[in-house]
């Protein structure tokens, strides 16, 4: 298969280095929620509470700034949105690694949180690929992610053990600066192509989205996954801790019960996308979740029971978080993916920093057990909601170039109807100013050359 047709080197070097730069950049976030507990303590004004706020405010500012940075790099381009949001995580990282109490960490960690280039980098990624390649692009940017989550677990305790708390904010400022160096030196020029709603957030598009009861349902599960997560991370290190696993040998927990709950997650992935079970394995997932937050309760200086609860848990939230980004994407309307998950990812970051400051106040009145307890609550709650959570399938995504000048708003209605009626299409969008047609087809149905040729008569 030639280039013309495959993923070309430009287009394979553009996913990577993005994949790179945007995982980077989550290590760094990621690296502090299993160690400020344990190596935190020496800090001024520490607290449980504070451990929480720590934690978890980096989501508050990703979350008022994720949609806006996005529409910046819209007018401005996306590299300029990308340099600019790595300096100030440079810079937080840089204010955190410097301050001698807990109320500095928090600035830093408020000023991680402001780089918030996720949109652009999406959006950059949308720019330098195919249409028919832009999937695979956003796939390998989430495993990126994945893998950076999983590092973070294992490197943010050697780190810490080795040169410190601030060793470990240092760190992350260098791998800011190296994800800059990589913006500059790895990135192939591109040109920005405007809003591409695949990607980016259309403002008018809020009103009907915050109605849609299914995109609803995913938002608050993104939010709830990750209020969890933060939470447990303010109380879990110590647990350990008491268990009598020393601190710089939690890594020795994190790294198998990572390792094995990826080869876990393959085969219901798998399952879920073959048999159509992906709402009940979903269902499934939240209740083994609940299951595990109940374990850690229970497991208070029982290091087994502790590591078979994080094998539970990280099974559970590596499926979740998989899952959640594919549903969302079958279920938003054609032509308002970008918007559907900047609304999606504004949730998740929002849940990172309520869980943080719910985590922390928690712990500080009823201890780690009262933490994973009531975490274990919102659990069940979530299960409910998800009862009403529709049954996706191959549902896909496609957008189509028409032309920017389409010569009537007749043969624009022509157009449209042409290609509704043609088989495996469900919803079709028109967009003239962007010279596009969003579809959202049945992926084992829909024939795209069909749907190319239609446009070209």
């Amino acid at each position: 298969m030639s280039d013309e047709q495959g993923f070309s080197p430009r287009e394979r070097r553009a996913s990577f280095t993005l994949a790179g730069i945007f995982g980077m950049r989550m290590l760094g976030l990621f690296m502090i929620m299993p160690v400020f507990a344990l190596y935190g303590q020496d800090l001024i004004g520490f607290s449980p509470l504070w451990v929480g706020i720590v934690i978890g405010a980096y989501g508050l500012t990703q979350a008022l700034l994720q949609i806006p940075a996005g529409w910046l790099s819209d007018r401005i381009g996306r590299k300029p949105v990308i340099y600019g949001g790595l300096a100030l995580f440079a810079l937080g990282s840089v204010v955190a690694a410097l301050s001698d109490s807990v109320y500095g960490v928090v600035a830093g960690r408020v000023l991680q949180g402001s780089g918030a280039i996720a949109g652009a980098i999406l959006a950059l990624a949308a720019d330098i690929t195919r249409e028919e390649h832009r999937t695979k692009a956003m796939a390998i940017i989430g495993v990126c992610i994945g893998i950076s989550f999983a590092v973070a677990m294992v490197a943010g305790p050697l780190l810490a053990a080795w040169f410190g708390l601030s060793g470990v904010f240092w760190t992350t400022a260098l791998l800011a600066l190296a994800g800059m160096g990589m913006v500059r030196f790895l990135l192939p020029a591109s040109a920005s192509k405007g809003q591409i709603r695949d990607v980016t957030a259309a403002p008018e598009l809020f009103g009907r989205l915050l109605k849609d009861k299914q995109l609803l349902r995913l938002d608050a599960g993104i939010m709830l996954l990750h209020l969890t997560l933060t939470a447990v991370f303010v109380a879990f290190p110590l647990t350990l801790l008491d268990a009598g696993l020393a601190a710089d040998r939690h890594w020795w927990l994190y790294l198998p019960t990572l390792l094995l709950s990826f080869v876990l997650i393959v085969p219901l992935l798998i399952l879920g996308a073959r048999r159509n079970m992906n709402k009940l394995l979903f269902q499934v997932s939240i209740l083994v979740m609940m299951v595990a937050l109940v374990l850690m309760a229970l497991g208070q200086g029982q290091l087994w029971l502790l590591a078979l609860a994080m094998l539970l848990y990280f099974t559970a939230f590596n499926f979740m978080e998989a899952s959640l980004p594919a549903f969302l994407s079958m279920l938003a309307p054609a032509g308002a993916k970008g918007t559907a998950m900047g609304i999606y990812s504004t949730s998740q970051f929002f849940g990172a920093f309520l869980g943080g400051v719910l985590g922390g106040a928690l712990f500080q009145q009823l201890g780690g057990a009262g933490v994973f307890l009531l975490v274990a609550m919102a659990m069940a709650f979530w299960f409910w909601l998800a009862a009403g959570m529709a049954n996706v399938s191959q549902v896909r995504s496609h957008i189509l170039p028409i032309g920017v000048n389409i010569e009537s708003k007749d043969r624009r209605e022509q157009l449209l109807q042409r290609l509704m009626a043609l088989p495996g299409v469900h919803e079709a969008l028109i967009i003239p100013e962007e010279g596009a047609a969003y579809l959202k087809v049945d992926g084992k149905i829909f024939e795209l050359d069909q749907a190319r040729r239609l446009i070209n008569l």
